[in-house]
């Protein structure tokens, strides 16, 4: 798809018509496939072409949304996705790449990772939520450092990372149960802290709930939440800060 410049261009010189530029123009904001309206312009308006949430979505329109997003960008990410997904979208784009860990499914080219984005977990059980960060983070052409299992139960884990916190733009902190690592992170580190609860834990957990309110709550400086489980949130927000520090680098 043109960018509107190219189209100004082109009727300017004469190659195509004005009826023709107008429904170029209206094509490049979207592309309407009936039930769902596909966002080609998003890339030049926010940085970052559409995602594609994957789970709930019927595989016929998910196999139509993928494709039309590849033919566009030549990449595509989706998060959320099931096995299942993964082999019908296969059938079509032989080259979409599945990793069940975080349930990423995705057709990447190659780029330059830039930068510093820590991402730490409390335990081992939070890595899925982990890996959604970053392989998001990855995918927008960021250098990730994996952190894994540095919870407070053993706080000299994450003490002894300090070097590498050190040497980050931002920082994820991924924890369920209590959630008390994004506290005790961000009062080691002097950049911004992503916090990220979990839904891993025990009965009073609540599903993410008891760490997601201690998150909020922390009184330690530069926090800031996303939702449960919420690892492409995180590692969107972790890309966009990260980008921004390395300007003029």
């Amino acid at each position: 798809m043109m960018e509107v410049k190219q189209i100004l261009e082109k009727l300017k010189n004469d190659k195509i018509t004005l009826e023709e530029a107008e429904n170029e123009i209206k094509n490049n904001q979207f592309e309407d496939l009936g039930y769902a309206k596909i966002d080609h312009n998003r890339k030049e308006r926010s940085g970052q072409a559409e995602v594609i949430f994957c789970q709930g979505k019927p595989n016929d329109f998910l196999c139509k949304i993928y494709s039309t997003i590849y033919k566009e960008n030549g990449e595509v990410l989706g998060t959320r996705a099931s096995n299942e997904q993964y082999e019908l979208v296969k059938k079509e784009i032989p080259n979409v790449v599945y990793d069940p860990i975080s349930r990423i499914l995705k057709i990447e080219k190659s780029k330059e990772k830039i930068g510093n984005i820590a991402i730490c977990t409390g335990g081992t059980a939070d890595i899925p939520v982990a890996e959604e960060s970053a392989q998001t983070a990855e995918f927008f052409g960021n250098y990730v450092e994996r952190i894994y299992d540095v919870g407070v139960a053993g706080i000299h884990r994450v003490l002894s990372q300090r070097e590498k916190l050190e040497k980050a733009n931002c920082i994820i902190a991924i924890a369920g149960m209590e959630g008390a690592l994004a506290s005790v992170i961000a009062g080691l580190a002097k950049v911004p802290v992503i916090a990220v609860p979990t839904s891993v834990g025990y009965g009073a957990n609540f599903g993410g709930m008891a760490a997601l309110l201690s998150m909020i709550n922390s009184c330690s400086n530069g926090i800031s939440v996303v939702n449960i489980d919420n690892g492409y949130g995180a590692g969107y927000i972790a890309s966009q800060i990260n980008k921004l520090a390395m300007k003029g680098k």
